[in-house]
């Protein structure tokens, strides 16, 4: 596989006061997850054992406190995984919770595309299928990774979707990327969701279109959050976004479907494109607005080799 085309941003596009220093990247693969340093300390790992329900990266630490922002389970519904991809109700199928006879997001085993330096690449391939059954759709997915600062980590997350039949996904909340942050850092416990129009919490933003959303919140006296940016080149930019107080945010159309469903011809492929970005302090002193600014004139591209 080659991945190419995403960039680091330039220090000015991203803040003009701060020093930003590209922090050094590295990836290694063991047996079942990829782990992501930054500067030789833990940042993520991308977790894919057969034996879960889909890959998904935990933990996904911050820059400051070296803690999670986000958690692997949590009540309520601990079928969240931390930062993740899944979908239900498609083809009768679950690929979001409940037991994965209903349905499995299986890896066949991520490449380091680059093992080490400003930034770290590795692909991956997923079969979505029942255990016993013929998969119905691959997902390719590349994962870039970068730390422009000592304050920001980027995760940049691009997945195509190729039926291998004839796929209907109907209307479902519970659907494509989505995070959850740990109670700690929730609006329940006194932290703030907010999206690009300056609306926050779930009743304001919950149903609304919007570029991107953003978690941020105090623990132990440090401020840290996550945003996640939708690519403009996404179907249905910018779709509407199903947030919850209590820690879950989601850029999902799934659940405002034409007709309640969605048809995907056999071979017809779907491309979607995410910037996670994990920083100290909240969503403006993180420059969120302007780094999706510059996210957003930018392009990914995965092609066999």
């Amino acid at each position: 596989m080659i991945v190419a085309g995403w960039s680091i941003l330039a220090p000015a596009k991203l803040c003009a006061s701060a020093e930003m220093v590209p922090q050094k990247v590295a990836a290694k693969l063991e047996k079942d997850h990829v782990t992501v340093t930054v500067d030789g300390k833990l940042f993520t790992r991308y977790k894919f054992a057969a034996s879960q329900k889909y890959p998904y990266f935990w933990p996904v630490n911050g820059p400051a406190s070296g803690k999670s922002i986000t958690t692997e389970t949590s009540q309520p519904y601990p079928h969240h995984h931390s930062l993740f991809f899944g979908c239900d109700r498609v083809n009768g199928g679950n690929y979001w919770q409940q037991a994965n006879e209903r349905g499995q997001i299986v890896s066949a085993g991520p490449k380091i595309i680059e093992a080490s330096g400003k930034r770290v690449v590795f692909t991956d391939k997923c079969f979505w299928q029942q255990p016993g059954k013929e998969p119905i759709i691959l997902d390719v997915r590349s994962v870039i990774i970068s730390a422009p600062s000592e304050n920001l980590r980027f995760i940049d997350f691009e997945i195509t979707l190729e039926p291998l039949t004839d796929i209907r996904i109907l209307k479902s909340n519970h659907a494509l990327f989505s995070a959850r942050v740990v109670p700690e850092l929730s609006v329940k416990a006194g932290g703030t969701l907010v999206n690009a129009e300056g609306k926050t919490g779930e009743k304001a933003t919950w149903g609304v279109a919007s570029p991107w959303c953003d978690y941020s919140g105090t623990r132990d006296g440090v401020t840290e959050g996550i945003a996640i940016l939708q690519h403009p080149a996404n179907r249905w930019f910018p779709c509407k976004w199903f947030t919850r107080d209590y820690g879950f945010f989601s850029p999902t159309p799934m659940n405002w479907l034409q007709n309640d469903r969605l048809d995907l011809p056999k071979g017809d492929k779907l491309t979607l494109r995410y910037r996670v970005i994990v920083h100290t302090g909240d969503a403006e002193t993180a420059n969120i607005s302007r780094i999706f600014k510059a996210y957003k004139t930018q392009h990914s591209h995965v092609s066999d080799d």
